[in-house]
């Protein structure tokens, strides 16, 4: 049986056979790490002329445009027509473009991302009530990990048709506070005392310069609107140390920060009416 499993060898590795199989893995074994090389030499030189986003769509596009030639390359080795199997594949592909077309769709919405470039790879984006950190702009998805480390596929479709905010876009931001403080307050003072504390918060801009007004009168509060301006990747240590800063410093100039409470009048120009609480014997 040996024998005859050896013979049937050698009939089949006829030199024309040794000569095509020879030619099928030289193939393979250059072509292959070859356009893998070639992609991240060409992605590297666009990272460093233009940006992380075109660095990936360079080595994506080389990476496959190489393989597609490989592939031709070994059919065309092989002895395939490939007028025939291009014919077989434009039927195909219209087939799977009617029963895909929700692909198509974000397909096309992917390439208007990738040429309009509203966001780059490292960006904090919202699309709806999600936000996090951009991972990677592709034609189906844009991937991002919020900021818990969840990672979220949104389609392209689904960010062309919402209001997309790039949080961090530009290199400055400004945070909008609304502190509360009681009527009885001097306003100067709180302004003063407000304007002190962003002028001493190490994370807060001299330029622009803080905004300190009184914004609204409330229920139970004079209204300030407390507006700061800091570097974006600092707004997670300015909205900490900010918010401590003015509670601690509120309770050392004796400021107080109101709660919402009810007084109940008997008449117009009346005290309040006093209410006392008994326990049952």
């Amino acid at each position: 049986m040996l024998e005859s499993l050896l013979e049937s060898v050698r009939t089949w590795l006829t030199p024309e056979r040794i000569v095509f199989v020879i030619r099928i893995a030289v193939i393979i074994l250059i072509g292959f790490p070859f356009i893998r090389i070639l992609s991240n030499m060409l992605g590297r030189a666009a990272k460093k002329k233009y940006t992380q986003q075109t660095e990936m769509i360079v080595r994506k596009s080389v990476f496959y445009i190489g393989l597609g030639v490989i592939i031709v390359t070994l059919l065309n080795e092989a002895g395939f027509q490939l007028s025939a199997i291009l014919g077989a594949l434009g039927i195909f592909g219209i087939a799977i473009g009617f029963a895909a077309q929700t692909s198509v769709s974000n397909i096309i919405s992917g390439i208007f991302l990738i040429s309009e470039r509203p966001f780059e790879i490292g960006d904090v984006i919202q699309v709806g009530g999600t936000v996090g950190i951009v991972l990677s702009v592709d034609l189906l998805s844009v991937k991002i990990r919020t900021f818990d480390n969840r990672f979220i596929r949104i389609p392209n479709e689904l960010i062309i048709k919402t209001e997309t905010t790039n949080i961090t876009r530009f290199p400055i931001r400004r945070m909008d506070l609304e502190v509360g403080v009681a009527y009885k307050e001097d306003l100067k003072t709180v302004i003063k005392v407000l304007k002190e504390l962003a002028a001493n918060n190490p994370y807060c801009l001299e330029e622009p310069e803080p905004v300190v007004y009184l914004n609204d009168f409330g229920d139970s509060a004079l209204l300030i609107q407390y507006r700061l301006w800091f570097e974006k990747s600092d707004v997670i240590n300015l909205k900490r140390t900010i918010m401590e800063d003015i509670k601690e410093r509120f309770d050392k100039e004796d400021i107080e920060i109101p709660f919402p409470h009810i007084s109940v009048y008997t008449g117009e120009a009346t005290n309040p009416f006093p209410v006392k609480t008994e326990e049952k014997q």
